[in-house]
């Protein structure tokens, strides 16, 4: 019976992970149309019905050209630093708090914490070991604002934690039978919209990869499949950060045709931010982060705690 459950778990993770790749496909192609639109032209729209085989093509080029090694790079760091950052980006997602057949655990937010604090190792080595100073560069300013990010990410995250006293993501399906904490929490919600936006390197955060003055960050050394994988991870992180906010900002987990809508639309968010925003000045982006986010979300941090003394 056991071995039974193990085969059941092994194969669900893997239609998990297919259906993240897909998932991500989509969503490239998705940004790219939206985008296309935003600037008053087609998008991809030859390959397939209106373009729709285009990820497709796109993961076959990728895949099929040749993987340059820089010469004086850190062969080994700069070779599986990707493939880490990739499979990190996976586990996250092991967190969905399903109700059959995988893992649901108590602890889903600190895995989630941990998890996300592990990839700033990855973006460090991607741009320290391809021995690139624009690399380099990109790689500090990552970690940094990475860093900074996930301070004010997770004490925004303690104020539900403090609503619900649990780490787990099923009681915040629960708790917001009746309302979403959207309505509850709206100006910390926003925080951490923008927090995740920062978290996830986009736009108007997007400092690791500023094309105007670093050419294309801490990936520039990287083609072929390094590529993939880190353009792959920066995906999947972002259908995971809007999954995540459904699921403490929106109402929870549900298998319903809404939530996957709910999802869609906080996506479409990140593809509509990076088509209008221009990008963030750095020093105004730390000091967004010390002088806004961090005293709001200890405010209400300090205000949950008094509402839940309150009612006890």
């Amino acid at each position: 019976m056991y071995m039974f459950d193990m085969i059941l778990i092994f194969l669900g993770v893997l239609i998990l992970i297919l259906g993240i790749l897909i998932g991500v496909a989509f969503l490239t192609l998705l940004e790219r149309k939206v985008l296309g639109y935003i600037q008053i032209r087609k998008g991809p729209n030859k390959l397939g019905m209106m373009g729709i085989l285009q990820p497709f093509s796109d993961a076959i080029k990728l895949f099929s050209k040749e993987q340059i090694y820089p010469m004086f790079s850190n062969y080994m760091s700069y070779y599986f630093s990707p493939i880490i950052g990739f499979i990190l980006s996976l586990i996250l997602w092991v967190i969905i708090p399903y109700y059959f057949n995988l893992i649901n655990f108590n602890l889903g937010l600190l895995f989630f914490l941990c998890c996300t604090s592990m990839s700033v190792y990855v973006l460090m080595i991607a741009g320290w070991s391809s021995n690139s100073n624009y690399a380099l560069l990109g790689g500090l300013r990552a970690v940094a604002q990475t860093i900074f990010y996930e301070v004010s990410l997770a004490l925004i995250m303690m104020s539900g934690v403090i609503m619900i006293m649990s780490l787990n993501l099923v009681k915040f399906n629960e708790y917001q039978s009746m309302i979403w904490f959207f309505f509850l929490m709206f100006p910390l919600s926003l925080c951490w919209f923008s927090s995740s936006l920062a978290e996830t390197n986009r736009t108007p955060f997007d400092f690791a990869e500023g094309e105007s003055e670093l050419v294309s960050g801490f990936n520039i050394e990287y083609s072929s499949g390094g590529f993939a994988m880190i353009f792959l991870a920066e995906y999947s992180s972002i259908l995971f950060m809007s999954l995540l906010f459904i699921l403490i900002y929106g109402g929870g987990y549900d298998l319903s045709i809404i939530f996957y809508m709910k999802i869609s639309l906080i996506s479409f968010l990140y593809i509509w931010v990076r088509g209008t925003l221009p990008r963030y000045r750095y020093d105004k982006l730390m000091y967004l982060a010390w002088k806004s986010y961090l005293p709001i979300s200890l405010n209400f941090l300090l205000f949950f705690i008094g509402v839940k003394v309150l009612l006890m």
